[in-house]
């Protein structure tokens, strides 16, 4: 995949209509948003596109409306609320249909550096999809397209990729670039040493990661649930653990690939464990510690041990880049964090570039107080995912090679 992209700063969009892409799902409670930054992630892209005297039209999908129009899924509180964030009235085009009267005559009056709203672009059942008759639609708006919504990259959808096949132009704004930047160079060509770090509950997540991670990195460091599995397929006493039995070869062939090709794997050495999960998710539990090869038949790892702690550690030291996916435990209980803050310490303290693959991990860094001390905390899930697996992501393949 070519991840030399035209962006907005190749672009001259004076005067011209220009379909920006962002990724404003944010979470609603009573109409008010309760987390925004992902509109402030959105806004330097915005801000360039306005200072360079674009006509700004801002589209996104809200939570999963399946194709028909849910006023409590509507994007009107997104637009009242970047009015304010960037202190000139963003308009808000309110048609079910997403194109529609309001939005095209909105669109009619522009001036140059003014900003619109389209609604919620899942209203239209073709989005996900990707229809062509809703691509038409939002390309009959514009004369250049940015997509900036890494969340979605991963998905094909008219408002991401089909939009950008009928324009000549599709760059990527600031944000998709840094993902590009960071996300995709740290696969493809990463400085080494490159340590990379699963977690996470389950192996089944994250086969082709794993596989694909083995090839490009120097040492693989596996925490979370999903390390049971491999402590099992090289013959160690789990106890009680989370174990997918059905994946048992798998690891063996992973371990086995390692070996190979002369890589690290890290498993853990010690586990935190405890005699029943807790409910709910954060109640006291009463921690013992067991080496990783000898753990009681009624006791669960749910976090990797102090030794292993330093290990993991130790290992980023060293390194010149770290990607990071997945806790390495359950960390929504401050007992069972111990292990996911030492790792985010761990990557908080060293001089490499620290990338933090989306999800539970982004959520586990920006929690515990580590984010500013990362290089960058990636703003897509499944996105991140699928990149660190080497797929090809349709939202970054459609933009226009530079």
């Amino acid at each position: 995949m070519s991840l030399n992209k035209v962006s907005v700063d190749d672009i001259d969009v004076k005067g011209k209509r220009v379909l920006c892409r962002c990724d404003f799902n944010v979470p609603l409670k009573e109409g008010k948003i309760t987390d925004e930054n992902r509109l402030v992630a959105a806004l330097p892209t915005i801000k360039k596109l306005i200072a360079d005297g674009g006509k700004v039209i801002l589209c996104s999908h809200l939570g999963k409306p399946k194709g028909e129009p849910k006023p409590e899924l509507s994007l009107a509180p997104v637009a009242a609320r970047l009015t304010e964030l960037l202190g000139q009235e963003v308009k808000f085009a309110a048609d079910p249909e997403v194109v529609g009267p309001n939005a095209k005559a909105a669109v009619e009056a522009m001036q140059d550096g003014e900003v619109i709203l389209l609604e919620n672009t899942r209203y239209r059942i073709e989005e996900t999809k990707n229809g062509e008759a809703f691509s038409k639609d939002l390309a009959s708006l514009c004369d250049i397209f940015v997509n900036d919504a890494f969340g979605t990259a991963h998905r094909a959808h008219c408002s991401n990729v089909g939009v950008s096949e009928l324009v000549d132009t599709a760059a990527v704004g600031y944000l998709m670039q840094k993902e590009i930047d960071f996300l995709g160079n740290a696969v493809e060509n990463p400085v080494r040493p490159f340590v990379a770090i699963l977690g996470g509950a389950k192996v089944a997540d994250k086969l082709n990661v794993i596989s694909n991670l083995l090839e490009k990195c120097d040492t693989l460091i596996i925490g979370g649930g999903m390390a049971y599995t491999f402590l099992k397929a090289q013959g160690n006493e789990i106890g009680n653990s989370l174990v997918d039995d059905t994946k048992l070869d798998y690891c063996k062939e992973m371990i086995e690939k390692a070996e190979k090709l002369g890589k690290k794997l890290l498993l853990p050495i010690d586990s935190a464990t405890i005699t029943a999960f807790p409910n709910p998710i954060d109640a006291p539990v009463d921690v013992e510690m067991y080496d990783s090869n000898n753990m009681p038949a009624d006791r669960e790892g749910c976090d990797i041990g102090p030794k292993t702690a330093e290990m993991f550690a130790e290992a980023v030291k060293s390194a010149k880049t770290v990607v990071w996916n997945g806790p390495m435990g359950v960390f929504e209980n401050p007992t069972l964090a111990a292990g996911t803050i030492a790792v985010a310490k761990a990557l908080a303290e060293t001089d490499a570039t620290t990338i933090i693959g989306g999800g539970d991990s982004a959520a586990a860094v920006n929690q515990l107080g580590f984010g500013d001390k990362m290089s960058h905390i990636s703003t897509g899930g499944g996105a991140s995912l699928e990149f660190l697996e080497g797929k090809e992501l349709p939202g970054v393949a459609a933009a226009t090679n530079k």
